[in-house]
């Protein structure tokens, strides 16, 4: 992995569990033992904000939950992320989620319970679910975990016995756009209890739907119990491209939640995280017997 995204998960790993407590640009690029000009510049450039925004949205959405799954005033709530008072907290939130925070709480409380009740499976737009077990699975959407905004999509086991089971929660679109391109594929992961690997993949077929790029993070799994953490996969778009695939891939048991997908341009000094085989396919098999030396 690139040394830059060691120090900016390091660093998002002890955001998450600091929230509660003062945080300061300086405090923090002391853990990424950069000057605060540099920290401050990598991390914009890496997860596009500041670091200083990304608290204040990671708060925010802590917030949310908590107004949604506790009884805990909107004042203690408020002092518990760091806001000065329940009126700047309530500043901030409206900004985010376009109600102040009591009014939020009634109306998506009762939102959650009408779908609770309704017990109907959660639909997402664009994504389906398919893998080896796929019924041994089930996603859909939380309001409770999430890294941004209300929601955040999950892929959890349900019935999985055998650790060689798999499913992915994914869609797929026509490459058009970044044909001839770099591109790199970037989002926030959490994990409870997984016990093989989850992880995040792309794939980049051609229209005989041979594969021509492909990751899925065997070689860094996410493996036990990881707090909200910003992954990526960089591949090439061959000009030959039709399709590209991506999603969330959860092996054996345990709970993935994924949020914030992005896809970007990237240039030819970001190196391709790609697993295949590079080079053309030979048009017979050789060296048969193991005879013949490079």
């Amino acid at each position: 992995m690139y040394n830059n995204e060691i120090v900016i998960k390091k660093i998002i790993t002890y955001v998450e569990e600091n929230l509660h407590e003062p945080l300061t640009l300086e405090k923090i690029a002391r853990q990424s033992n950069f000057s605060k000009y540099h920290f401050h510049r990598m991390f914009q450039s890496s997860v596009g904000m500041t670091v200083i925004e990304y608290i204040r949205m990671r708060r925010l959405a802590n917030a949310s939950a908590a107004l949604l799954y506790t009884s805990e005033r909107i004042l203690d709530i408020a002092l518990y992320y760091q806001f000065e008072s329940q009126e700047s907290f309530t500043r901030a939130f409206k900004e985010i989620y376009k109600l102040p925070p009591g009014k939020y709480r009634r109306m998506m409380s009762e939102v959650i319970k009408n779908k609770e009740e309704s017990n109907m499976e959660t639909k997402m737009k664009g994504w389906f679910l398919s893998g080896s077990n796929p019924f041994n699975y089930e996603m859909g959407i939380d309001h409770e975990v999430v890294h941004q905004g209300k929601t955040s999509g999950y892929l959890m086991s349900k019935t999985v016995l055998d650790s060689t089971e798999f499913a992915t929660m994914m869609q797929a679109f026509k490459a058009n756009q970044f044909i001839g391109k770099r591109i790199r594929l970037s989002c926030f992961i959490r994990t409870k209890d997984v016990d093989t690997y989850a992880g995040m993949w792309m794939r980049v077929d051609d229209t005989m739907e041979d594969v021509l790029q492909f990751d899925n993070m065997s070689n860094r799994p996410i493996k036990g119990n990881t707090n909200w953490n910003r992954y990526s996969i960089v591949l090439d778009v061959p000009d030959r491209s039709a399709v590209i695939s991506f999603g969330v891939i959860l092996a054996g048991q345990g709970t993935v939640w994924a949020d914030q997908f992005t896809f970007e341009e990237v240039n030819e000094s970001i190196p391709t995280t790609n697993l295949e085989v590079h080079g053309e396919l030979l048009d017979e098999p050789v060296n048969l017997s193991f005879d013949e030396e490079i």
